[in-house]
């Protein structure tokens, strides 16, 4: 497998790196230290673009219960992102702040992103293009939409804003 080539003079954008697995895509976490992706091999992952002020921002407590039942097989990774109605427009403090005071949150949380356009994240990039994620194109729509990696960095679907993270169209893929 090749590595991923990174430009040096250029910020890691979409556009400046070239990826064959998500374990190799560069990402922080919310506190600004890298996460090394790979650590997630052998377990299933489930990211999600979250925000603090969104009608669907009560997920956090599903997605908490489905980590917290799941935990052995599978990784929630929460992605901050302020590019939907600016519903995430917290700074690092206030986003950590508010997902372990009001849901106890103790999944991974990353650095805030941008999911869509022309500064989305490698990350997105991947989970959003057929020809990195080599199963199918989609956009992100919403807060909240979801998609699930398999344990070998294969993306198994995405699921938009309504489907609720403990929502059998997701746990069917936990329980095999």
């Amino acid at each position: 497998m090749k590595l991923p080539t990174i430009a040096k003079t250029e910020p890691t954008t979409s556009a400046s790196i070239h990826y064959h697995s998500i374990y190799t895509i560069p990402i922080n976490r919310i506190d600004g230290n890298p996460i090394d992706l790979s650590i997630c091999q052998g377990k299933k992952i489930l990211f999600v673009n979250v925000a603090s002020k969104c009608g669907f921002t009560k997920q956090y407590k599903d997605l908490q219960a489905l980590y917290d039942r799941y935990q052995d097989r599978l990784m929630v990774i929460g992605v901050p992102c302020n590019q939907f109605g600016k519903q995430e427009s917290g700074t690092i403090t206030e986003i950590q702040s508010f997902c372990e005071r009001n849901y106890g949150v103790t999944f991974l949380i990353t650095e805030k992103i941008n999911v869509k356009g022309a500064s989305q994240h490698p990350l997105y990039t991947w989970l959003t293009k057929k020809e990195y994620n080599g199963k199918k194109n989609s956009n992100v729509q919403w807060n909240f939409q979801k998609y699930l990696v398999d344990e070998t960095g294969k993306l198994i679907d995405y699921y938009f804003s309504m489907t609720n993270p403990m929502s059998s169209k997701i746990t069917k893929h936990l329980e095999e």
